[in-house]
């Protein structure tokens, strides 16, 4: 972590570099063009041109304020690639035109026992790459925007064989699903997970789980999705969560299951499908409390845990994983002006699976 740009701050000496983007200017989340700026590129700093950047239900939540924190103005964002303009003086591992991202954070305080663990995302003083508090006081914009300045350490490298517009939501859905198979050691070769709800989490969290050999079965509330997942995305099996004889025949069967629906949804059949000391990892967030039978932990030695997004490390062996097996999302691809549309799509949950903007050729300054 840069200390380059707060110690300028204090000097008054802050340079600026004009910005334009999108933002949302208060709870009615309607996003409209934006004329901002960003810091000029400091000794440790890499600055890139944005050329896609995906759309996160986060980005949703953040912009009707659904969490209660949002700092408006907000220029939402952090699905973020593009290719390097500019170094600072002593970065050493970037170079201008290199193909870079950003995800979910921008800096942490580098010292703390998350921060040494390779867990940034879970540093107390984690910046959040849109929305968040930088050392300077100014509120940090994301990805929604011409160009991004962003410290070396938190620039994530992207493989050459890898289409930016649908790498761009491996940033945050990639690694939210990679991070937790990877930490749990659900990552072995003929272990077996299985994955609740098919959507931008899910559809990718099946991409990397048979990348890594493992096998797979989607768990879903209907059949609708059932060639999707098994003919398309390559899963071993799917199960109909409402089907009791399904369910049954599935018990005490899986390693772990990650589980990505934001949606209220009932715990106890899920807790049933995994084995003795089995683990059923939580990366959804229900905006309300699921109820937790605490007998079938007791009786199986069973764990039910959260994780959200990885460190940079994680992150980047992620995308290093994404781009030895062509590993993308599905991407519905999309101009700057039909991004309020999309939103309310998102809400609806109408979009296979992910949204992402095409920032170089269709955000144009306004006047």
């Amino acid at each position: 972590m840069t200390l380059f740009s707060y110690c300028l701050s204090i000097m008054g000496e802050v340079l600026k570099k004009e910005a334009y983007g999108l933002a949302v200017k208060d709870e009615s989340g309607v996003i409209s063009p934006f004329h901002f700026s960003r810091r000029e590129t400091g000794e440790n700093d890499v600055r890139f041109k944005v050329l896609f950047c995906g759309i996160c239900h986060t980005d949703l939540s953040m912009a009707i304020n659904e969490w209660g924190f949002t700092s408006y103005p907000l220029v939402p964002g952090h699905e973020i690639v593009g290719v390097v303009t500019e170094v600072g003086a002593k970065v050493t591992k970037f170079n201008a035109g290199d193909k870079v991202g950003v995800g979910y954070m921008v800096s942490s305080c580098g010292s703390c026992e998350t921060c040494t663990d390779d867990q940034e995302n879970y540093c107390p003083k984690m910046i959040l790459t849109s929305g968040g508090k930088y050392y300077d006081d100014t509120i940090t914009y994301g990805g929604y925007s011409d160009h991004m300045v962003c410290e070396e350490d938190y620039i994530i490298r992207i493989p050459e064989n890898l289409p930016l517009d649908a790498t761009a939501p491996l940033l945050c859905a990639g690694t939210t699903v990679y991070s937790p198979m990877k930490y749990h050691g659900l990552d072995k070769p003929g272990m077996h997970i299985g994955v609740v709800g098919l959507g931008g989490l899910g559809h990718v969290a099946v991409k990397f789980a048979k990348a890594m050999g493992i096998k797979v079965t989607v768990i879903s509330t209907s059949d609708r999705k059932r060639d999707e997942a098994l003919t398309r995305l390559g899963a071993d099996l799917f199960l109909v969560s409402r089907d009791p004889e399904q369910m049954k025949d599935a018990m005490g069967t899986m390693d772990g299951i990650i589980d990505t629906v934001s949606a209220t949804h009932p715990v106890l059949p899920i807790l049933d499908l995994l084995k003795y000391k089995g683990k059923l990892i939580m990366v959804g967030a229900p905006d309300k409390p699921l109820e937790l039978p605490v007998l079938p932990l007791i009786f199986g030695k069973k764990m039910v845990v959260g994780s959200m997004v990885g460190g940079i490390k994680e992150t980047q062996e992620m995308m290093d994983l994404a781009g030895k097996h062509n590993i993308t999302a599905d991407i519905e691809l999309i101009s700057a002006d039909y991004v309020n549309t999309a939103m309310e799509r998102l809400q609806k949950a109408d979009v296979r699976y992910r949204f992402v903007i095409d920032v170089a050729n269709t955000l144009k300054p306004s006047p």
